[in-house]
């Protein structure tokens, strides 16, 4: 009982601070990122290095269950779920009903230089490597090699970061960029 309540209240205050911060997010979103990056730590997030960006409105179910890489950039509404109660209605769909709930729980690694775009789902277990674009709503899940670009639901490769950013670099001139 008193570490269900404990629970609560540190989820308060994360959501406080957060809410907090995104303020500074707005106005100063570097130092916003010094702040934010604390807090995830604070909770149990893993770095390996310095993440770019991280908005406010990310989703960890497990904070201590992901790991992060360096330059990592991880847009709005992305969720990181690191559990699975599906175990739970396949035991009961064959007859065998569970005394409680029963979750898989796998941790998700992100790798170095990674874009996940908005609304993104990583599934537990999801492995990405280095020089990954992630899509915009894309369901991800499995492993993901370096030096690919994914999207859909669910996730396919659709082709190589390095091949794309070629393209991109020879199209520079051609369209509008904003360079921050």
């Amino acid at each position: 009982m008193i570490n269900k309540l404990l629970r609560a209240i540190s989820r308060v205050f994360f959501h406080l601070s957060r809410f907090m911060l995104s303020f500074l997010e707005a106005v100063a979103p570097r130092l916003f990122m010094v702040f934010y990056t604390r807090l995830l730590k604070l909770y149990g997030l893993k770095f390996n290095g310095k993440p770019r960006y991280i908005a406010t409105k990310v989703k960890f179910d497990n904070f201590d269950k992901v790991e992060l890489g360096e330059r990592a950039v991880i847009s709005q509404n992305v969720i990181f779920l690191t559990h699975d109660y599906s175990f739970t209605t396949g035991l009961i769909s064959i007859g065998k009903c569970p005394p409680t709930d029963i979750a898989f729980v796998r941790p998700i690694r992100v790798g170095n230089n990674v874009f996940i775009g908005m609304s993104a789902i990583l599934l537990p277990g999801t492995q990405i490597g280095n020089d990954v674009i992630i899509g915009a709503g894309s369901i991800v899940r499995g492993i993901i090699p370096s030096d690919s670009i994914v999207m859909g639901n669910p996730g396919k490769i659709i082709g190589k970061l390095s091949e794309k950013a070629a393209l991109w670099e020879k199209k520079m001139n051609d369209i509008e960029v904003s360079v921050e």
